[in-house]
C-alpha cells in the first residue's frame, strides 16, 4: 500500500486511466476542484500517473488553470498566451520558468503586504489609532470650527442687512471671529507638525 505523503509532508494523489484522482492521504476520490482548493490552502501535493508512477502534477495543475479559464475566471490575457507560447522553442526558453516563478513570488509577497496594511488600517493600524487618527480628529475639528464661523457670520450678515439695508455694514464681528479662527488654526498646524 502507497504511503499517504512524502517525507516532506506532501500529499500524494493518483490518476488512474479511468481519469479519477485519489487522495492517499483521505483514502477517498477527488476532483480536479479539490485540488484547487488544496493549492490556494497551501497544501503541497504530487499527482502521480498510478500505472507508470510517473509524476504528472504540471499537467494536472495546467488543468485545473484550463477548467478556470474556462469558467471565465480568466487571469491569463490573449497577448500573454501568444508571448507565453512564442517563447516555446526560443533561446530564452529555459529562463522563462524561473522568471515566471520569481515574478510570481514577488507578486505574492506584496499582495500579502498589501493585506496586511489593509487590515491594520482598519484594525488598530496606523489610522485607527496614533497620529494618523489624531491628525483626522484635529482636521474634523478645524472644519467644525470653520463650518461654525462660516456659518454664525452668514447669520450676522442676514440680520445686519435685513433690519438696516440703508446703513453701510459692518463686518467687525466677522473679522475678530476669522482672528479667532486663524489663531486656532495655528495652535491645531503645530500640534499637527509637532506629531509629524
Amino acid at each position: 500500500m502507497a504511503k499517504s505523503s512524502g517525507a516532506s509532508g506532501t500529499v500524494i494523489i493518483k490518476k488512474y486511466a479511468n481519469r479519477r484522482l485519489y487522495n492517499t492521504e483521505t483514502s477517498s476520490y477527488i476532483t480536479l476542484e479539490h485540488l484547487a482548493v488544496m493549492t490556494r490552502e497551501g497544501r503541497d501535493f504530487k499527482v502521480i500517473d498510478a500505472k507508470s508512477e510517473e509524476d504528472i502534477t504540471h499537467n494536472v495543475l495546467t488543468q485545473i488553470i484550463m477548467e478556470e479559464e474556462n469558467r471565465g475566471q480568466t487571469m491569463l490575457p490573449v497577448s500573454f498566451l501568444r508571448q507565453l507560447i512564442s517563447l516555446y522553442g526560443d533561446s530564452m526558453q529555459s529562463m522563462v520558468p524561473q522568471y515566471l516563478e520569481a515574478s510570481m513570488e514577488s507578486f505574492r509577497r506584496n499582495q500579502l503586504q498589501f493585506r496586511t496594511a489593509m487590515e491594520g488600517a482598519f484594525t488598530g493600524g496606523p489610522f485607527a489609532g496614533g497620529p494618523f487618527a489624531e491628525m483626522a480628529k484635529r482636521n474634523l475639528e478645524m472644519f467644525e470650527v470653520a463650518a461654525k464661523a462660516f456659518k454664525a457670520s452668514t447669520e450676522k450678515e442676514a440680520a445686519d442687512s435685513s433690519t438696516t439695508p440703508s446703513q453701510p455694514q459692518t463686518h467687525h464681528a466677522g473679522a475678530d471671529e476669522v482672528a479667532d479662527l486663524k489663531s486656532q488654526l495655528a495652535s491645531l498646524q503645530s500640534k499637527i507638525d509637532k506629531l509629524g
